[in-house]
């Protein structure tokens, strides 16, 4: 069937002509073609066939095993022959068919085609003994060998494919939660995961086809042997002599024509399911494999040799194949230096070109990049699009997916290299300032555990930069391994960009410019023209907007519903100038908003409470400074924020060991103001208030923050 797809793709005039008339019934319906032949297979087993129609056929096993067995050698990837199982049984079949065919003529009528005379003739070689034993060995590599290993390859590569499906589904989500990839890249992506586990699946049980059909031989061969002998003797009155060189000839070819057909199809399932690894063709890995360490092939000449000087050894093959195997390890040599030397003139000449004097004007040179990226040599491969890099294209759905969640339009990524860097190192800046280093290793993966992966993995221990989880890089060979252990294993390009995902949500605020706020502004006033046209330096300055929206940003509130924070801005700004108490405003009108941000899926906000005496001393603070104190002490005592502090962690840990995220709830006029005392010692840590929740919010009190009876 494949063979027929291929000819009706062939643009050719004479076979265009062939396939308009003969053949255009078998062109045009090839499913008929492939029942057809099952049918005619499943034939063989019940009808007689003439010696030349058993020659037309068991050439086209033939070929059709030759032609497996090459399809099989240049495959990259398993699915890529993912009709092979129900190839096997087909062809399994087939031979089956031609055997008792084979055997009815043998037995019958005492001779069975030119192929099978001829292929008896050449290996018995006038020696029956010689044909038997041959014939044997035969089986023995067959089934004992090849079939063997292939089948447990199949048995393993099933499980093991099996196992790693819940790690490999989890890595895809990951993807596609960070804005990786999208809903079609990831449906395919699982698409391809479940026809991997199929066909797998599906190889395991064609393996036994294989292995069903060598046995079958073995024994259609002895009862052609057995059955020959008697039938030659008693019914044809023919001489031992004759009957055992008669039958055996026949047999032996039979078995030939049988089981060469067989031992191709055995090579090549195994080559199909050991192909699981690979990335490139099988003459591509072995000349990269075998030739990527040249100095095992200089020891491999050198023991040759040296073997071929022993005594008694014969000198001129082992020096022979000596000389081939030191000339392949020059070549490979002088080929490795080259690479090396040009990769070094274009390192070099790129440094050469970002470093040049004077081309540049003066005035470049004062501009800061918002949000910068630079990377150390070795890490030039992920940004280069020659090389497989993809590193611009990730950042680009970063920014698409912080649009959607936090609503504001985040500027353009710098990437550049930086030679003074170590090779795998490389900085995020955001406006000119460090914010965060890390090490990637681009030919290594990062395996994390995430809290439930068993065993120990082989690798360079490290600490995720964005969660802080322990990981380890690994060999890419290891990924499998990792995945069926409970690892989340990610490339380097996603641990950079991710890395990246979670520096812009924390400094979002500080990439928010005044010109920004602006053109967010602008973008409404073709949808809400009453709202923007009210909008004044007088009613509502821009500057008073920008800063509210940099403190909803700085506590992670999104700031997608523009017009509503409009609104309510518009609404108390005449009651009130204080940014402080707009932004509490806004986020009141924010409840639905803020509810999401917290709630699990049954819609709980899990929290931790404030003690009321702790919120009195912050009240009472407030109130003697007029409520104009925003300094993270607020006019309390060194020690009262030390114990307040030691609380607030001990309720952060007992929320943790819970299982739920560090979020305080406490009164509205406290919440800002109590933020801003453990924003610097807890970070992490969310502040809300009871009545920016909608009213129907269940709020589940996990720990409480009491300790202000400690302080004397």
């Amino acid at each position: 069937m494949a063979i027929i797809r291929q000819l009706a793709l062939l643009d050719n005039p004479t076979l265009n002509r062939l396939k308009n008339s003969v053949l255009s019934p078998i062109f045009n319906n090839p499913d008929i073609v492939l029942a057809g032949g099952v049918l005619l297979i499943l034939a063989l087993l019940l009808l007689p066939l003439p010696p030349f129609a058993l020659d037309l056929f068991l050439t086209l096993n033939i070929a059709l095993s030759v032609m497996i067995l090459m399809v099989a050698v240049y495959l990259v990837k398993p699915l890529e022959f993912s009709a092979f199982p129900a190839i096997l049984l087909i062809t399994t079949m087939l031979r089956l068919g031609l055997n008792v065919a084979s055997t009815r003529l043998i037995l019958g009528e005492g001779e069975a085609g030119k192929i099978i005379h001829a292929f008896g003739d050449f290996v018995v070689g006038g020696n029956i003994v010689v044909g038997i034993i041959i014939f044997l060995i035969l089986l023995v590599i067959n089934f004992i060998v090849v079939i063997k290993g292939s089948t447990r390859i199949a048995e393993v590569s099933a499980r093991f494919t099996l196992d790693a499906m819940p790690g490999k589904q989890m890595s895809i989500d990951a993807d596609l939660n960070a804005g990786y990839i999208d809903e079609q890249t990831a449906k395919s992506r699982r698409d391809e995961l479940a026809h991997e586990a199929d066909f797998f699946g599906s190889m395991d049980g064609a393996a036994k086809f294989i292995k069903g059909d060598a046995i079958a031989g073995i024994i259609i061969t002895i009862v052609n042997l057995i059955g020959g002998f008697a039938i030659g003797m008693l019914q044809r009155d023919m001489s031992f002599a004759d009957a055992i060189s008669t039958y055996s000839t026949l047999t032996i070819g039979d078995g030939l024509v049988s089981q060469i057909p067989a031992l191709l199809i055995s090579v090549a399932g195994g080559l199909v399911v050991t192909r699981s690894g690979a990335r490139d063709q099988l003459e591509t890995e072995f000349g990269q494999q075998f030739g990527a360490k040249p100095r095992a092939l200089y020891v491999a000449a050198v023991a040759l040799f040296l073997i071929g000087l022993l005594p008694g050894f014969p000198f001129i093959p082992f020096t022979i194949i000596a000389t081939i195997i030191g000339a392949i390890a020059y070549n490979r040599t002088n080929a490795i230096k080259r690479k090396a030397d040009e990769e070094m003139r274009d390192g070099l000449q790129a440094a050469e070109e970002v470093e040049k004097p004077g081309e540049s004007p003066v005035e470049d040179l004062l501009k800061v990049d918002p949000v910068e990226i630079e990377l150390g040599y070795s890490l030039i491969a992920l940004v280069d699009e020659a090389q497989g890099g993809d590193v611009f294209k990730r950042i680009t759905n970063v920014r698409k997916q912080l649009a959607t969640e936090l609503g504001i339009i985040l500027p353009p990524v710098r990437v550049r290299d930086n030679l003074q860097l170590d090779p795998e190192n490389y900085i995020i800046k955001i406006r000119g300032n460090e914010v965060a280093s890390n090490f990637l290793f681009p030919n290594m993966l990062l395996a994390m555990n995430p809290g439930t992966a068993e065993g120990e993995l082989r690798g360079k221990h490290v600490t995720e930069p964005v969660f802080g989880l322990p990981a380890k890089w690994i060999d890419q060979n290891e990924r499998e391994n990792a995945e069926i252990m409970g690892y989340t294993v990610v490339e380097s390009a996603t641990v950079l960009t991710t890395h990246l995902t979670e520096i812009l949500k924390r400094n979002s605020d500080k990439l928010l410019t005044r010109q920004d706020t602006k053109q967010l502004i602008d973008n409404l006033k073709e949808d809400y023209p009453a709202l923007t046209d009210e909008i004044s330096p007088d009613n509502l300055p821009l500057s008073t907007i920008q800063k509210v929206l940099q403190n909803l940003l700085e506590e992670g509130i999104p700031i997608r519903d523009l017009p509503l924070i409009l609104e309510s801005l518009l609404e108390y700004y005449r009651v009130t100038q204080n940014i402080e108490v707009l932004t509490e405003y806004v986020r009141h009108n924010l409840s639905e908003t803020i509810k999401t941000l917290y709630e699990d899926q049954d819609g709980v906000v899990h929290a931790i409470s404030l003690d009321p005496e702790i919120e009195d001393s912050i009240t009472q603070s407030l109130q003697k400074s007029g409520g104009n104190q925003i300094s993270p002490s607020m006019g309390l005592s060194p020690e009262f924020i030390s114990r307040v502090k030691e609380g607030v962690s001990k309720a952060i840990d007992d929320t943790t060991i819970a299982g739920h995220l560090p979020v305080v709830i406490c009164s509205a006029q406290v919440r800002p103001y109590f933020k801003k005392m453990i924003q610097t010692t807890f970070p992490v840590v969310s502040v809300i208030s009871y009545s920016e929740l909608p009213s129907d919010t269940d709020i589940e009190i996990l720990s409480s923050v009491n300790i202000l009876e400690q302080v004397q």
